[in-house]
């Protein structure tokens, strides 16, 4: 091997400072980095992506998937409810029933408050909680999570599509629109879990989801002053100008007191009894059902004293029912089917955002790992379902989530329960609402929308990182001032900006040895680590040495090197025998990044200078394999670790000894 090894070098026209012969025992780890297997194709990496998301995980979260049938192993992966179920009891069906039937009592007026936010009926918010949690239930991993619509969803769908078509002159057009926008949703959000595109959702960064709900959160609260005030005309645009000039103005305009007074009574209400709840733990209930409450006591007194006679404004009729198909209203070729498309990308990218981040965090408490890639595929058929059956895009509600984990949900038949609930409140109980004052449902909104500012996390990625802060800000502005999709934008634009500075300006760090080990680190991170008499370790602190960094990090290495050999007044220092490049974290290289190395070999032998490689990563030594620049720079020169690389020139520089 060692004369294999020297010939190799020998044919090449590398001029090689020192002669490593003598260097007879090279460990054998050094020996693996060349002769690795080569990594998996393309072709293979995206089979096993696309296998790895329908292979079976066993229950306990590791070993062996269980053996049996291949048909009943596709529909456990397809259906995780034929797992769970098996090991289901009736003390967990009872704990369910009590969750469901108080979830339940909180989702209904929500659901009718949201499809308010939405710009449709109010039947449509309840058909939303019918469909969707039947399809999540037999399909979803999360224990806890309630499915149904949820605020921010409401408001993109309404903000975007009015832009298409008006709702209140085309409410036909307008409804067709969002049950397309809702299939298509599903279908992309089925995409993203098929071909475990997950990284698609990690797009939108904390800092921005931090930063888009708080925005989103205040537009939709000051949306809520139409039917708190109970104001006829208002404005259709989302940003905060807009909407306190169109509140000016309509102040002007004759307005009825009993919707405010209504509104605000009962938004106290249920703040209150919120706060009791969080007090006093074992009263949780009481801020679950106090929205059904606030509907049944609002509807009591409107229709006990006429109110509807003298100003107060009241939902009226609402369509009783089971849902009605909507796959004839669904038109994927028609003049707006780009538009749709747009709108829905953005809905099912901030719908699996939230949904995986309300299930993550209950799942963490208790104790078991959600499947990103099966709750993309459940929320993906929920979606399609529910827009065949007159439902708009449903999501994981964090309000609810809270309320379903606090009642003692252990498994996703309260959502069973739930659905089955709204379901005979639409057979029976729609006509009861006909009284509802519309400044309720706005005090049910707005008591939802406190969760979702959070200024404590804001003030935290202030102190942690300030480019996160920025992101975090131009996501909030963009949405208050501006519209949803430039708020999205914004947050977007500043991340790949991030992005991109960090991957064009690396770190690019001298290492020292920490004495009495063989452990090398930064020198200025570290500044009791100390530097190698005639030898420079330096580390690339990037995983893709590509066509964007390769330019600055040679200049950076060549720039160092020559600091090292003549200092400012032109005389020669101690001098540098070697050059170690540390590639631990170079996971991947291209042809640019190629070149880079040999330009650095080159100008390194140029002045009497040896180049050893130490660690690169599998793809990166494959890729040097292949492009000869193992050979250029000699195997002989590739090591698997720095202190070997960094002991292999000492021992060719005649021993020099090392400080520490």
């Amino acid at each position: 091997m060692e004369a294999s090894s020297a010939s190799a070098v020998e044919s090449t026209a590398t001029v090689s400072v020192f002669d490593v012969s003598s260097n007879k025992q090279r460990p054998d780890t050094a020996k693996l980095v060349l002769n690795s297997p080569s990594p998996p194709s393309l072709r293979e990496e995206l089979v096993g992506v696309v296998g790895k998301a329908f292979r079976p995980r066993p229950p306990g979260g590791g070993g062996r998937a269980p053996r049996c049938p291949w048909i009943l192993t596709a529909l456990q992966c397809v259906f995780p409810v034929l797992q769970w179920g098996r090991t289901y009891t009736l003390k967990s069906f009872r704990s369910d029933v009590m969750a469901g039937l108080t979830l339940a009592s909180l989702g209904i007026p929500q659901s009718i408050g949201y499809a308010n936010l939405a710009k449709l009926d109010p039947q449509y918010g309840l058909y939303t909680s019918v469909v969707p949690p039947l399809i999540y239930a037999v399909m979803g991993t999360s224990r806890e999570i309630a499915i149904g619509p949820v605020a921010v969803v409401s408001l993109l769908l309404s903000s975007m599509i009015q832009k298409v078509v008006d709702p209140a002159a085309d409410p036909a057009t307008y409804r067709s629109l969002v049950f397309t926008v809702t299939f298509l949703a599903g279908v992309f959000q089925v995409s993203f879990g098929l071909f475990r595109l997950g990284f698609l959702v990690d797009f939108l960064s904390h800092a921005a989801i931090v930063g888009f709900m708080g925005g989103a959160a205040i537009v939709i609260g000051l949306q809520q002053l139409k039917g708190l005030l109970g104001l006829s005309h208002f404005t259709n645009s989302t940003d905060v100008v807009s909407v306190v000039k169109a509140v000016c103005s309509a102040l002007h305009d004759p307005w009825h007191p009993g919707n405010f007074l209504i509104g605000c009574s009962f938004l106290i209400f249920i703040l209150t009894t919120r706060f009791i709840g969080r007090r006093y733990k074992k009263l949780f209930w009481l801020s679950a059902i106090s929205p059904l409450l606030s509907v049944i006591l609002s509807t009591a007194a409107v229709y006990a004293t006429r109110a509807d006679k003298h100003g107060v404004k009241i939902i009226q009729k609402v369509h009783a029912g089971l849902n009605p198909s909507s796959a004839k209203q669904i038109h994927l070729n028609g003049p707006h089917a780009t538009e749709c498309a747009k709108i829905a990308v953005i809905c099912a990218v901030i719908a699996l955002t939230e949904a995986i981040a309300v299930g993550r965090s209950f799942a963490s408490v208790r104790g078991y790992k959600l499947d990103g890639n099966k709750e993309m595929l459940a929320m993906g058929f929920s979606n399609v379902a529910g827009s065949l059956s007159s439902c708009y895009v449903a999501t994981g509600s964090f309000s609810r989530t809270a309320v379903n984990f606090s009642a003692g949900a252990r498994s996703t038949v309260s959502n069973i329960v739930m659905s089955i609930t709204v379901f005979v409140a639409l057979e029976l109980f729609m006509k009861l609402l006909y009284y509802t004052p519309m400044a309720v449902l706005a005090s049910i909104i707005l008591s939802a929308l406190p969760g979702l500012i959070d200024i404590k996390e804001a003030c935290n990625i202030w102190k942690i990182d300030k480019m996160d802060f920025l992101i975090c800000l131009g996501a909030f502005v963009g949405v208050l001032f501006g519209s949803v999709e430039i708020g999205l934008a914004v947050a977007l634009a500043i991340s790949f900006a991030k992005i991109i500075i960090q991957s064009i300006r690396p770190q690019v760090e001298v290492l020292g040895r920490l004495q009495g080990t063989n452990i090398f680190c930064s020198v200025r991170q570290y500044p009791v680590a100390c530097q190698t008499p005639t030898v420079l370790p330096i580390r690339m602190d990037t995983s893709f040495l590509c066509f964007i960094n390769a330019t600055f990090i040679k200049e950076r290495i060549i720039e160092w090197v020559r600091e090292e050999v003549e200092n400012p007044n032109g005389k020669a220092r101690e001098r540098i025998q070697a050059v170690v490049l540390d590639m631990s974290s170079v996971v991947n290289i291209d042809t640019s990044g190629l070149t880079a190395l040999e330009e650095i070999h080159k100008e390194l032998v140029s002045l009497g200078i040896q180049m050893a490689i130490a660690s690169p990563g599998w793809k990166a030594v494959q890729k040097m394999k292949v492009s000869r620049v193992v050979d250029r720079v000699g195997e002989d020169w590739i090591f698997m670790t720095v202190g070997e690389a960094v002991e292999a020139c000492l021992a060719a520089h005649k021993g020099t000894a090392l400080e520490c």
